[in-house]
C-alpha cells in the first residue's frame, strides 16, 4: 500500500524559508522549502510572502505551487496538512495565530517561538484551543552529531560542568530592538540554551532513547557513524518533560556594555544550576569578529566539545604521562557523521508524527521553556540597566 502524502504550505520565503538552500558551504537541505521538497512524503501546495520579488524567485523552483501575498487568502483557498511559519520573529505571533485558526494537522514554527513569553503563551493557548500540535525548529535537536553527544554524555560519569558559548558581532541585547528581536540573545541564543537543555534531557531518564539512531558500538560511551532508524524509543518523549533539564538559580556573573551606548550589552556570562549539574554557564559575545557556537561538557570520567565545526570526545584512560594516574584521551571510536541530517530529520519527524509513529522531538513545550530562560536572562539584564 502506498504511503500517504502530506501537503504543505510555507509562510515566509526568505532565508530560512528558502534561500539558504543555495548556500554551497552549508549542509543541504538548509531551508524549509528544500527540506520539504527532499521528502517524498510531502508535496508543497503553496508559498506565501509579502515580498513579490521573493515569491517570484521561489516560484522558479516550485512551479506547481500556488502563490499568495497574505496568509488569509492562502487559507481561504487551500487546506494544507502542514503549515510552516518561517517569517521574522516580530511576525511569529500574528502568523502563528492565523495558521492555527486554519487548523492544519501540524504547525512547524521557526525558532524562537516568539519575541517574549507573553506572545509565546498566546500561541500556546491558541494551539491548545484549536488542537493543533506545534513543532519548533530548534534544528540541533534533530542533528546526528548532537544526538551522538547526548548519548555519549550518559557514559562520562557525573556531570561536573557545562560551558556553552556563542560568538558573533551582533549585540547580545539591545532594549531598542525588543519589538524586532534583532539581538543575538534571542536570535541565536535560543539555539544555545535549547541545545543545552536537550543534552541535559538525555540524563532525565535511564533510557536508551537514542541508541537506535546513534548505534553505539562496543565499549562504554562509544558511538559509530549513524543514520536515523525507523524505530525510536517512545520513552524519549517523557524525557522532554522531565525536570532534569530545568535550569534554575540564574545569575549574571559578568556583563560588558557598549562603550557608546551603555544600554546595549556586548558581552554576557550567565550561570545556572540543574538537577544533574550545578555548574551550567552561558557566554554570549557581541564583540567577536567571527561566528562561533560550541558546548563543552565535562564529567567525572570523560568530556566532549561539540559545535559549529567542532566534534571532540574524550574518555578516561590510564595516563601515558604519569604512573598511577588517569588522563582524558581522544576517543577514536566516536566517528563524526558524514551528514548531520539536521533539516531532513526535522521534516522526517513531522511526517512520522503525522503517521502516528513518533512524538515531536522539538515541541512547543520545549521551545517555550527555552524562551522562558531567555526572558529570565533579559529580566536580569534590565534590572542592572
Amino acid at each position: 500500500m502506498a504511503k500517504k502524502k502530506y501537503t504543505a504550505a510555507i509562510i515566509g520565503t526568505g532565508r530560512i524559508g528558502f534561500t539558504l538552500g543555495f548556500d554551497k558551504k552549508r549542509e543541504q537541505p538548509a531551508s524549509h522549502t528544500m527540506a520539504l521538497k527532499a521528502n517524498r512524503r510531502v508535496r508543497i501546495l503553496a508559498g506565501c510572502d509579502t515580498s513579490a520579488s521573493r515569491l517570484k524567485q521561489w516560484e522558479k523552483f516550485n512551479k506547481k505551487a500556488a502563490l499568495f501575498s497574505d496568509s488569509a487568502h492562502l487559507f481561504a483557498a487551500i487546506k494544507p496538512d502542514i503549515v510552516v511559519i518561517a517569517v521574522n520573529e516580530d511576525s511569529h505571533l500574528s502568523s502563528s495565530l492565523a495558521a492555527l485558526r486554519a487548523k492544519p494537522r501540524l504547525l512547524i514554527l521557526e525558532k524562537p517561538v516568539a519575541l517574549n513569553m507573553e506572545e509565546g503563551r498566546r500561541i500556546q493557548a491558541e494551539a491548545f484551543s484549536q488542537n493543533v500540535p506545534v513543532l519548533v525548529n530548534h534544528e540541533r535537536r534533530f542533528s546526528l552529531d548532537y544526538r551522538i553527544a547526548r548519548d555519549y554524555m550518559k557514559g562520562i560519569g557525573s556531570i561536573q560542568t557545562v560551558n556553552a558559548r556563542l560568538d558573533s558581532g551582533l549585540y547580545v541585547y539591545n532594549p531598542e530592538k525588543e519589538e524586532s528581536g534583532e539581538y543575538s540573545l534571542l536570535h541565536d541564543g535560543t539555539h544555545l540554551v535549547d541545545i543545552v537543555q536537550f543534552l541535559l534531557e538525555g540524563l532525565a531518564e535511564k533510557t536508551d532513547a537514542y541508541v537506535s539512531e546513534a548505534k553505539p558500538s562496543s565499549g562504554a560511551g562509544s558511538v559509530s557513524d549513524a543514520e536515523i532508524s525507523e524505530e525510536r524509543a517512545s520513552s524519549e518523549s517523557d524525557a522532554f518533560s522531565s525536570g532534569a533539564a530545568t535550569l534554575s538559580k540564574g545569575s549574571i556573573t559578568s556583563i560588558y556594555y557598549d562603550e557608546k551606548n551603555t544600554d546595549i550589552v556586548r558581552n554576557l556570562t550567565v550561570h545556572f544550576e540543574s538537577p544533574v549539574c550545578n555548574d551550567v554557564n552561558f557566554f554570549f559575545s557581541g564583540r567577536s569578529r567571527f561566528f562561533g557556537f560550541e558546548v563543552e561538557v565535562i564529567g567525572t570520567e570523560g568530556a566532549f566539545r561539540i559545535g559549529n565545526g567542532i566534534f571532540e570526545f574524550y574518555k578516561r584512560e590510564e595516563s601515558r604521562l604519569y604512573s598511577g594516574f588517569y588522563s582524558l584521551t581522544a576517543d577514536k571510536k566516536v566517528k563524526r557523521p558524514k551528514k548531520t541530517l539536521y533539516f531532513s530529520n526535522m521534516v522526517k519527524n513531522a511526517v512520522d508524527f503525522l503517521d502516528g509513529k513518533e512524538p515531536l522531538y522539538s515541541s512547543l513545550e520545549t521551545g517555550l521553556k527555552t524562551l522562558e530562560i531567555l526572558e529570565d536572562i533579559k529580566n536580569k539584564i534590565r534590572s542592572q540597566l
